[in-house]
């Protein structure tokens, strides 16, 4: 039955409490707490002190939480990090139990959150992959009717009889997949299952999660990765600190997660350190969708506009303007700058107050975090340089128009060209 229930979730909640430091103490850590424990008894004496010292220890990574997934949907759960993905499917598969709330399940449950979860390190893989069918409630039949599959994806055989503690991070994650999903749980969640291994094996899991969701399976699926989301899934869950904040179709709940504008964001160009003759001043900067709404989450290959905010102060009529943006990695390694005059562009009799805006046909970044910064030049002098970055975050999607939404992350910059062969003469 397609419409029948598999996962009822209801005001569920978990609660963390910020633990101290585990190890070994210092004898001078050991003198302090002597020292502090008379004021600690008085403290627990009073019950409002207390209570507030208890809510200072701990976070909600899941507050009221509520949805319900048919049998056969493949939902995607996206958000930023911190957002509560990974604590939903932790408490789903069992690893955890939530603070307040319930759960129903009704099937057997495969989960793949971290490599290697569910394999002890001194197993071979052969003895692993019989192991994680026991977990899952499998008769030992079962697994050896599925075996030489599993070892056939993970492209493992000549390490099949080795400890996994020897096997690489990729091995790990190609075995661990190919278990969860080829000894056919009613229930798959995965947690960033592309975060690790080659391009050719991210392809393979893509193909084979289809397969599984084709097959009338249930799976829930987390990633950064809005193509594989788009491509795999046809019901999104989005979850903004531990809370439900949208639901639905999937296009629309990624359009909601990538448009979604931040109220409480501080302008980066507040009170920031200013270089330049202030003539002309960049007030605000944002990244744009085509239609105008304001996003901190870009899609590789996808048109953005860079939108600056600019006050002028001083520029007479005849003076020409040159306003510009940069583009830095995390690590605040230059990338490129563009200036407008480059292609030509120098403004005049630009108004007290308006927006100087460039278009971005093709974004060429591989998926990751990055920092933007704005310099204007008046009549070739430097009129205005914030020093104040504007973080923006870029998503994979199906850059290459092959319907596969997997990008390289070796390097920032994506190239796309035509490819040939030609004989040698």
């Amino acid at each position: 039955m397609m419409n029948e229930t598999v996962i009822k979730v209801e005001n569920l909640s978990k609660q963390y409490r910020i633990g101290r430091r585990e190890g070994y103490r210092t004898f001078r850590e050991t003198l302090m707490d002597a020292a502090k424990a008379p004021f600690q008894r008085l403290a627990r004496m009073n019950p409002k002190s207390q209570r507030e010292e208890l809510e200072s220890q701990t976070i909600w990574a899941l507050k009221d939480v509520s949805f319900e997934v048919k049998r056969g949907e493949v939902v995607g759960i996206i958000g930023r990090n911190g957002a509560g993905k990974t604590t939903l499917l932790k408490i789903l598969s069992k690893i955890t139990s939530p603070t307040e709330g319930r759960v129903e399940l009704r099937g057997r449950i495969g989960s793949l959150l971290e490599v290697g979860t569910g394999f002890h390190p001194e197993l071979t893989g052969h003895e692993n992959v019989y192991l994680y069918g026991a977990i899952l409630g499998m008769d030992r039949w079962e697994v050896t009717r599925k075996f030489d599959q599993i070892i056939e994806f993970a492209e493992l055989e000549k390490f099949v009889d080795t400890p996994v503690k020897r096997y690489s991070s990729g091995m790990y994650m190609r075995l661990a997949f190919a278990v969860a999903a080829y000894l056919e749980p009613e229930i798959l969640l995965v947690d960033e299952v592309l975060a690790v291994g080659d391009a050719a094996f991210q392809k393979k899991c893509l193909g084979k999660m289809d397969s599984v969701a084709k097959a009338g399976r249930t799976v829930l699926f987390v990633s950064h990765d809005m193509g594989a989301i788009e491509s795999l899934c046809n019901w999104g869950l989005l979850l903004e600190s531990g809370k439900k904040a949208a639901e639905g179709e999937i296009r629309e709940v990624v359009s909601t997660y990538l448009s979604k504008s931040y109220a409480t964001t501080k302008n980066p160009l507040d009170d920031c350190v200013r270089l330049g003759n202030g003539k002309v001043k960049v007030v605000n900067f944002h990244v744009e969708s085509p239609e105008g709404k304001i996003i901190e989450v870009a899609k590789s290959g996808e048109p953005i506009v860079i939108c600056l905010e600019f006050e002028n102060k001083e520029c007479q009529p005849n003076e020409s303007v040159s306003f510009s943006f940069s583009v830095q990695t995390e690590k605040e390694f230059g990338l490129f700058h563009y200036y407008s005059h480059f292609s030509g562009v120098y403004f005049k009799d630009i108004p007290e107050k308006g927006y100087a805006k460039c278009m971005i046909p093709e974004l060429y970044l591989a998926p990751g975090n990055y920092l933007l910064m704005t310099y204007t030049l008046v009549s070739g002098e430097r009129a205005d340089w914030p020093q104040a970055y504007l973080p923006i975050t870029v998503v994979g999607a199906d850059y290459f128009r092959t319907g596969n939404p997997n990008l390289s992350t070796w390097g920032p910059i994506l190239v796309k060209g035509q490819w040939f062969l030609t004989q040698k003469q």
